[in-house]
């Protein structure tokens, strides 16, 4: 099982460069289930995830091809022939984005058998609401063995009203009624950049819809799509992972091919915090001086919520960040139910953190000592990354698979701006 090995007190010194989204990445894939024609994506992140959904859009006769090499950061995806519309429990166990082909595949072939979905435990995704707003669209929906079989001769439009704000469900019901008879109506949707993604990939491909990054959308379902090219996203949270890294090892760090519109709350955050950042167009520069010379960082309390609030996926990393914090500062986790479980592992490191419920307690400035950890899931990985960055000596970090499934070469990158960073088995600068 690989670990990282990671020595501290780098300040990190250079251009580091955002890959695309990940989260974009995946539904857009599963959206080329809604046409017959070729569909190209690219800035497509090698990442463990989008592997899994390679595999598993192949297993239903799909033909995908992933670009390693001159066509690095593309896939090419027809679904010609869907012959076996079902969602495996080997392929998607370890993913929770096996629920977004749920809606593309019962729109299209009129059958859908879905295994529940897996991925990181930090708490309940429920499927609920895309069973609900299926049923209003006319599916048949019943469980056997841990799958979902949903059945349609065709779907048809319908006011849908999700009960909580969901961003699968949003992008999932979005791909199911494009193809659906009539109008559908969506309220109360997500309005991350990853929904709007999405919805630019299918309007390039036919689709008619309006009001996508809003929490209404309309669609006006057609008969069939066809293919189409597009450019993903850059990658928000891995924006502002490496936003924090700057800041945490006051470095001089410019995150390079990122879209700072899309980065607005964690920014907010970090400039109340003392952090210098110097905004373009497709760039953000991360500079120690200023801050340090004003008292150092300041304690500022967060409170995850949904886009355009701060976002859950940045919570850890910004708890890590927080112990470099003079004074006390309080994060509260509204999102999921499960998510601190990186603050064992940081306490660990020497951090002084509570907690009370859904709250964190972070008393700062905290040094801290390395130490052997273990990940826990996608973002709690790149928390204990952040710390191991400034603790003092080499910290071994376990169980790093979790950090493959979203962030591309991660200790590559970091180590070309000055971390001492490593795999097990590496050596120390090699890139």
């Amino acid at each position: 099982m690989d670990k990282f090995v990671v020595r501290g007190g780098n300040p990190l010194l250079g251009t580091i460069k955002v890959s695309g989204a990940k989260n974009s990445a995946l539904p857009c894939m599963a959206a080329a289930i809604l046409t017959a024609d070729e569909v190209i994506l690219e800035n497509i992140p090698q990442v463990r995830d989008i592997e899994t959904e390679r595999k598993l859009l192949e297993s239903m006769g799909a033909e995908v091809e992933l670009g390693y090499g001159r066509a690095q950061h593309r896939t090419s995806i027809k679904c010609a022939v869907l012959s076996d519309p079902v969602a495996k429990y080997e392929i998607v166990k370890t993913m929770r984005a096996s629920s977004l082909v749920l809606g593309p595949l019962i729109a299209r072939t009129g059958i859908a058998r879905v295994a529940m979905p897996g991925g990181c435990a930090i708490g309940g995704r429920p499927i609920d609401l895309h069973i609900a707003a299926l049923e209003k669209m006319g599916a048949t929906i019943t469980y056997d063995h841990g799958y979902l079989e949903a059945r349609t001769d065709r779907l048809k439009g319908a006011h849908i009203v999700f009960d909580k704000i969901t961003v699968t469900g949003t992008e999932d019901i979005l791909m199911a009624a494009t193809l659906a008879e009539g109008e559908t109506i969506l309220e109360n949707c997500a309005r991350e950049p990853e929904v709007t993604d999405l919805a630019a990939l299918l309007i390039a491909m036919g689709a008619k819809i309006e009001g996508a990054g809003t929490s209404t959308i309309k669609i006006q379902g057609a008969s069939s799509l066809h293919g189409a090219r597009y450019r993903i996203n850059p990658d928000r949270i891995e924006a502002g992972t490496f936003l924090i890294a700057g800041a945490i090892t006051g470095g001089d760090l410019n995150i390079d091919c990122c879209d700072p519109t899309h980065l607005g709350s964690i920014i907010a955050k970090l400039e109340q915090a003392g952090v210098r950042l110097d905004i373009g167009t497709d760039s953000i520069r991360v500079r120690s001086e200023g801050s340090k010379t004003e008292g150092g960082l300041k304690a500022v309390d967060v409170t995850t919520e949904e886009y355009p609030g701060f976002p859950t996926d940045m919570q850890a990393q910004y708890m890590a960040f927080s112990t470099q914090c003079e004074g006390t500062s309080t994060i509260t986790e509204n999102i999921f139910e499960n998510r601190f479980m990186h603050v064992n592992e940081l306490i660990r490191m020497g951090a002084n953190i509570t907690v009370s419920g859904r709250t964190a307690t972070v008393r700062g400035k905290s040094p801290l000592q390395s130490a052997a950890v273990m990940c826990s899931d996608l973002r709690a990985s790149a928390a204990l990354v952040l710390a191991a960055m400034i603790a003092d000596g080499e910290s071994i970090l376990d169980r790093v698979y979790h950090m493959d499934r979203g962030y591309e070469r991660l200790e590559e990158k970091l180590r070309g701006v000055g971390a001492q960073i490593r795999r097990m088995g590496d050596v120390f600068g090699k890139r």
